[in-house]
């Protein structure tokens, strides 16, 4: 059996930063951008936009829209992408649904009902958004409509409603979108839209997109990503993978990106990344940041900063905030020497997508 090619951290971020569009800055708008495929992730909320602020021109423009998608947190999608999308997320089997969505809140019954969690609770967001509607509205009508297996009693509210996990992640097979301009959270339905998903279609092809995005990985690292199991994810593993070695560790990706892994050159450049940049979204944290305690800062509990890449490597992390006469204030640790113009450059990047006037960096 042929060993398969070795390659080591330096290698594979150099190939993530150029897959993840980090390399240069497109011109123009942002929908033609490869991490769509997946979704741009918008938590804290405005960060998508930031997200895309690094990648191109004009991260404003084009024709995108805010969903629960993966995992059930809100991403930046193209609406042609939405329907099949809500097929990909759909869980594969009884034993996957139970797995995406947390019972802890709910009675132990709620892992039992599987897929009709999902089938009860889109159908009931199809029902009940007919228009823009308040999340905490419909969450309170779709309560009345699912299995009450699925409702637990809320004691800060004094009120019993669905969980929030299992909400959010039937939302999009439902057809429900969310306002992104909106202060507080709002539904609206996806318009047209073709109906609830039948069964799970297209799932192989979306761990494609990760591991194109996002690999070598293994297959742990898909699972948690799509926050399931991996027994749950092996009926469908795509079979045109390619076996690589990183730092001794066994990861796959689409064959058919091989050749641009072991050739991928070098990166330089300056970028600020928020919190949950699509770079950040991979399962191999050790391989994005191998040092725990830095880990440690940029992966927190509650709060995670903005990190700092620097020739395709996190090299330090950063925060903001507004101060007096629409000024931003961006405060920058670096863990490796960088160029201050470059940074403040950037820095002038992050201030303008969230309507800023000017910006001061401190270190």
């Amino acid at each position: 059996m042929t060993k398969p090619p070795a390659v080591g951290r330096a290698q594979v971020l150099a190939y993530r930063t150029i897959a993840n569009d980090l390399h240069e800055r497109h011109d123009g708008d942002p929908t033609g951008l490869a991490v769509l495929d997946l979704g741009v992730p918008n938590v804290p909320a405005g960060s998508a936009r930031q997200a895309l602020a690094a990648r191109c021109t004009d991260p404003r423009a084009g024709d995108l829209a805010l969903a629960w998608s993966t995992r059930g947190a809100p991403h930046l999608h193209r609406p042609a992408d939405l329907p099949g999308l809500a097929a990909a997320l759909w869980p594969l089997s009884d034993a996957d649904a139970a797995a995406r969505f947390a019972t802890g809140q709910l009675p132990k019954t709620a892992a039992d009902l599987g897929l009709e969690a999902f089938r009860a609770t889109a159908a009931a967001m199809r029902k009940v958004v007919r228009k823009p509607t308040a999340k905490g509205d419909v969450s309170r009508a779709v309560s009345d409509l699912v299995p009450p297996e699925l409702t637990y009693d809320c004691k800060a509210c004094g009120a019993r409603h669905i969980s929030g996990g299992l909400f959010q992640l039937a939302g999009l097979g439902g057809g429900v979108r969310l306002d992104e301009d909106a202060a507080k959270t709002v539904l609206a339905p996806i318009e047209p839209w073709p109906k609830q998903p039948a069964k799970a279609s297209g799932t192989a092809n979306f761990i494609r997109g990760y591991l194109r995005l996002l690999g070598p990985a293994t297959q742990g690292d898909v699972a948690k990503y799509l926050g399931t199991t991996v027994t749950a994810l092996k009926p469908i593993s795509p079979e045109d993978l390619a076996a690589v070695s990183v730092d001794g560790r066994t990861a796959w990706l689409p064959a058919a990106d091989l050749d641009t892994l072991l050739a991928a050159p070098p990166v330089a450049g300056v970028r600020l990344l928020p919190p949950s940049d699509p770079f950040l979204q991979a399962r191999d944290r050790s391989v994005l940041v191998p040092d725990k305690a830095q880990q440690q800062e940029v992966w927190r509990i509650l709060g995670n900063p903005g990190v700092l890449l620097v020739d395709g490597d996190i090299a330090g992390t950063w925060r903001a905030r507004a101060v007096p006469k629409k000024r931003l204030e961006l405060s920058v640790t670096a863990w490796a020497s960088v160029s201050p113009a470059l940074v403040e450059r950037e820095a002038g990047t992050v201030a303008a997508v969230r309507g800023f006037g000017a910006v001061d960096v401190r270190w």
